[in-house]
Parts: C-alpha cells; sequence; structure tokens
C-alpha cells in the first residue's frame, strides 16, 4: 500500500496555491478552510503555565481587522481584469460598498484564494467555507460567481452555545458553512449519516416507519429493524471546546474535532486528499491523520506552524517547506524577528512554544511533554531554551535550574552559534535522565545547534512509537503486551 503524501507549507497560501510545482491541478478531494471572519477583532494565543492555569504572556496571532490598501487594489484590480463572473462579482461589491470599504478589502483577500482552490480540486470535490454571518451573504455571492450556483449543495449551520452577553440583539451562537462542489455532477463521495430518531418518535411507532403507499398516497406504517434514524439535517448542534477542554491549545479561533470529523468523513474516504490554507492549530490535519487521510496544510505564521507540529508530534510524517534551508538563513530570521526564530525552533523539535517575552525568573520558550511509564503515570516535562546570540556557559547553568524548579526531566539548550567546551562540559556534569521503563538513560542537559536540528538531530528522550496517535486515541503499544500513555497535545 502507498504511503499517504502530506505536506506542510509555511507561507503566503495565495503564491502556495499559485506555485503548481507545489500544489499542481486536481489534487485535493476535499477542501476545508476556515479563514479570517472579518470579525475586526484581534486574537492572541493565550499561554498557560505547568500547571494549567492561564499566564499573563500572550502573543497575537492575528488581526481579524481589514483595511484598503496599495495591495488590496492591486489584487482587485488584477482579479477584475482577468475578467468572468468572478470580476463582475467583484466589480458590483465595489459599486456596493465604494472604494476603500473594509469589506471590499476582505472580499478582495478571498476571491483569488477560492479561485486557486476551484483549481487544485479534483472532478467531485467538495469544499467547505466556514465563516459568519458577519459576511456569509456576500462570501455565497462570491462562492456563487467562482463555483456556479448549481455546484451549492447547502448552508449549514454549526450552533453551539457559550455564555451570553449582554446585548441588544438575539444571542449569536452559530457560524455558517457554505458547501460547494466543484462541477454540478458532485459530490464524487458523499458518505451519509443519520441522526437517531427522537424519542417521542421511537415511542409513538415502535421500531416502525413511516412510508407513503404510491397507490393511495396515504402513509403507512411498516417494520423497519434496520431503521437508521433521518438523514442528517443541515443544522449541526455540536458543542464548543470548552476553556478546561482537552483538546484547547490556546488557539483562539480553534475548532472542535467532533466538527472536522464529521466533514471529512461525509466527504473522503482513507487515502483521499484534505487541504486546508489556513489551517491554524491544525485541527483538520489532525483528524485527517488520525482519520488516515492525506493532507496539505498552509499557513502564514510561525507560530501556528509551530503548534501545528507540536499536534502531530514527531510520530506523524510529513514533509514541511519552511524550514531555513540553511544556518545562514536561520541566522537571517533571528535577526529579523527573535520570536519568529524561537517558534521555528521550537517548532522544529515538536515542542509547544510558550511565552514571548520571558521574565527574569522564568527561561522557558518551549516544553515537550512525554509518558514513558504505563497507563496511569503522570505527565512528564522536556523544557526548551532557545539562545539566538553568543552562547556561555551560564545559559547552561540557567537551564538545570530552571528543570529543577519546574521539575521537569530533561532540558534542551538550542543555539545559533557553536557552544563552547565549557558548556559542553557543563552539560556533561549534570546526571542523566534514566527511564526505568524503558531501561534507557537520557542526558539530562542537551545542546542541541541548530546546524545539527537542520541535519535531521533531535531530542534524545524516550519515544516508545513512531506511530501517530490521535488525541482521542492517545495510546500506543509498548510492546505487544503492553499500553503506553502518549502525551497530551
Amino acid at each position: 500500500m502507498q504511503r499517504r503524501k502530506c505536506n506542510l507549507y509555511l507561507g503566503d497560501n495565495l503564491a502556495i496555491l499559485r506555485d503548481r510545482n507545489r500544489i499542481p491541478s486536481e489534487v485535493a478531494d476535499l477542501v476545508y478552510l476556515d479563514p479570517p471572519f472579518k470579525s475586526d477583532k484581534k486574537y492572541n494565543l493565550l499561554f498557560t503555565e505547568a500547571d494549567g492555569t492561564r499566564a499573563a504572556a500572550q502573543q497575537l496571532v492575528f488581526k481579524d481587522t481589514w483595511s484598503w490598501d496599495q495591495e488590496s487594489a492591486s489584487l482587485f484590480e488584477e482579479v477584475v481584469e482577468a475578467g468572468g463572473h468572478v470580476g463582475n462579482a467583484m466589480q458590483s461589491f465595489h459599486k456596493l460598498f465604494g472604494g476603500g470599504n473594509t469589506m471590499l478589502a476582505y472580499l478582495t483577500m478571498m476571491a483569488p484564494r477560492l479561485v486557486e482552490l476551484k483549481r487544485v480540486m479534483k472532478k467531485g470535490a467538495s469544499i467547505y467555507l466556514h465563516c459568519d454571518p458577519a459576511a456569509s451573504h456576500y462570501l455565497k455571492v462570491l462562492m456563487d460567481s467562482i463555483f456556479g450556483p448549481e455546484c451549492f449543495r447547502n448552508e449549514i449551520i454549526w450552533s453551539y452555545r457559550r455564555w451570553p452577553s449582554p446585548s441588544k440583539h438575539f444571542q449569536r451562537m452559530h457560524d455558517v458553512l457554505l458547501f460547494y462542489v466543484k462541477d454540478r455532477s458532485g459530490p464524487e463521495t458523499f458518505n451519509v449519516k443519520f441522526e437517531p430518531n427522537s424519542p417521542s418518535y421511537e415511542k409513538r411507532f415502535k421500531g416502525m416507519t413511516q412510508v407513503l403507499d404510491p397507490e393511495t398516497r396515504t402513509r403507512k406504517l411498516t417494520v423497519n429493524k434496520l431503521s437508521r434514524g433521518l438523514p442528517m439535517r443541515d443544522v449541526w448542534d455540536i458543542k464548543i471546546i470548552p476553556g478546561s477542554g482537552k483538546e484547547r491549545l490556546g488557539f483562539p479561533t480553534q475548532k472542535p474535532e467532533e466538527l472536522l470529523q464529521r466533514i471529512i468523513e461525509v466527504s473522503t474516504n482513507k487515502g483521499d486528499v484534505v487541504l486546508d490554507p489556513f489551517c491554524g492549530c491544525g485541527t483538520s490535519i489532525a483528524v485527517a491523520e488520525d482519520l488516515e487521510r492525506a493532507w496539505i496544510g498552509i499557513d502564514i505564521t510561525h507560530l501556528a506552524i509551530a503548534v501545528v507540529r507540536h499536534r502531530l508530534g514527531p510520530r506523524a510524517k510529513f514533509e514541511f517547506d519552511g524550514d531555513p534551508p540553511t544556518v545562514s538563513e536561520a541566522r537571517a530570521l533571528a535577526q529579523v524577528d527573535p520570536f519568529k526564530f524561537q517558534c521555528w525552533a521550537v517548532g522544529k523539535l515538536c515542542g509547544f512554544p510558550l511565552e514571548q517575552k520571558r521574565g527574569a525568573d522564568k527561561g522557558v520558550d518551549g516544553r515537550i511533554a512525554f509518558h514513558d511509564e504505563p497507563v496511569g503515570s503522570h505527565t512528564k516535562e522536556i523544557i526548551i531554551s532557545v539562545k539566538s546570540g553568543k552562547p556561555n556557559v551560564a545559559h547552561v547553568r540557567d537551564l538545570r535550574g530552571v528543570i529543577e524548579r519546574e521539575k521537569a526531566e530533561i532540558g534542551v539548550l538550542i543555539t545559533l552559534e557553536t557552544p563552547t567546551h565549557a558548556m559542553i562540559t557543563e552539560a556533561a556534569e549534570a546526571k542523566q535522565y534514566e527511564s526505568i521503563w524503558w531501561r534507557s538513560r537520557h542526558p539530562r542537559l542537551q545542546i542541541l545547534t541548530i546546524e545539527e536540528m537542520l541535519n535531521g538531530k533531535g531530542v534524545d528522550y524516550p519515544n516508545p512509537t513512531e506511530t501517530f496517535v490521535s488525541p482521542k486515541k492517545r495510546v500506543a503499544s509498548a510492546d505487544a503486551a503492553e499500553q503506553m500513555r502518549l502525551p497530551k497535545i
């Protein structure tokens, strides 16, 4: 059986989608996109401390605000000059909103990306555009101009409950999913799901079902022991992720796995390709991996990519396009944006990035959780510290103090420059971490250079399996008889 090919890209999804060497035409069986909603809000990634409490540190993930600038104007001209229904739709939006409108800027951002997404979809493929009522009606017109009104299948309402807010309108507790297909004969795959019959229905008909008599045109009851309920409606009641939920990663717009599982199971089969051009914290990717689908994920921020790599862990096999290919380019990244460099380095080790601005007593740039004992053992941690400047022996000593304070098992110091002899000696003098269950020893203090990481070297720690396990199946075989619990991600 051919191994599923999976790809993760760092960069502007428009440039990547337009690059046919990266993403050829007609490769995706399903496209799911959860772009910014035009909510006019700023979204932060909320970090947590080791004990699970919320930390003071926050990192701005993205601004869901749009402004009309030279880039928007150039992209608008490009779309209009291409002509066709899309160009006509954008000119109509321009007449409706006027030049320089923020909604027009948002739709101008979306239009060329949706055009490219149609190109990469296979014949009969499905696309789900996740949006909210602020822009869903305009996006539906835009989707009609690109795919054609005859390719519209559903406006799905994802209904949920959350804490109400004081307002002079009904509580806004739903999102919209616009379901289209590439061609009017689609979708190629639609694995229909059923909703269970209501208790009142079961009580009334007791396993019977109603059918229409073609002669009398009246309904009559007949036995139907295989009744699976009614085909699923276009209103989905799925809970949002609670603040203390196991799935919660702190990403502000994170969607529940149950929602993505339903979409992927309905519109794909095993081995099919799922593409998410705004993959964020990687819910669609993680679910696709769990369901044995191939996948393509794209995001523009180093922070999101680091979260995705952490979420998948070292067990998921995929190609990543976005690593600085050389030490000199990694150094350039560190000079331009030290926090992006830090996120990239932590993500390279499948760690979870932490604080942007650490306090004088912190010293933690990332963490890796692991388990190396039978089910029921407590979570153990690896502390990651990143240094882009000239390293010295004091950094190793500081890290030793941090892992003692955090009660971590291993500490890893990532350095851009070559460590000194004194640093290597100081790290070697630390006691080793002994994994009794795996009967293995691992350096308690480890130093990794960027050059070593680019050559494939990683953290030396107990890693019981090379098989990816999703958050819903966090157990892996220690051997044929024993079971191990994998890290929470």
